[in-house]
């Protein structure tokens, strides 16, 4: 998979180092990976949360951070929606947020 836009994570792990290991594990695994489906995501990733608008939710660091993704499968290509805290991620509409 092709991860559009790693930039929003690495600006995030500079406020954020503890995140640093768990995203730079994330990306190197996406980057590996070619998801056809959610089902290929739920194998890998059984506690990540599967929105509607092809939008997926991965806990970071052991759900101290979130991830929202959208897949674009046929292309194989993950953008970057949100990274936050989890309290950031309890304001936001995970469907429906976009990057600034």
């Amino acid at each position: 998979m092709r991860i559009v836009s790693t930039k929003t994570l690495r600006d995030f792990w500079r406020q954020h180092p503890d995140a640093k290991g768990p995203l730079e594990a994330w990306v190197d695994e996406v980057k590996h990976s070619q998801w056809q489906s959610t089902h290929d995501i739920k194998e890998r990733y059984p506690r990540a949360s599967v929105l509607g608008n092809k939008r997926v939710v991965f806990d970071i660091k052991g759900n101290d951070y979130r991830l929202i993704v959208s897949v674009a499968y046929r292309f194989g290509a993950v953008y970057i929606k949100f990274v936050g805290t989890h309290a950031e991620y309890d304001k936001v509409d995970a469907e429906t947020v976009e990057m600034e």
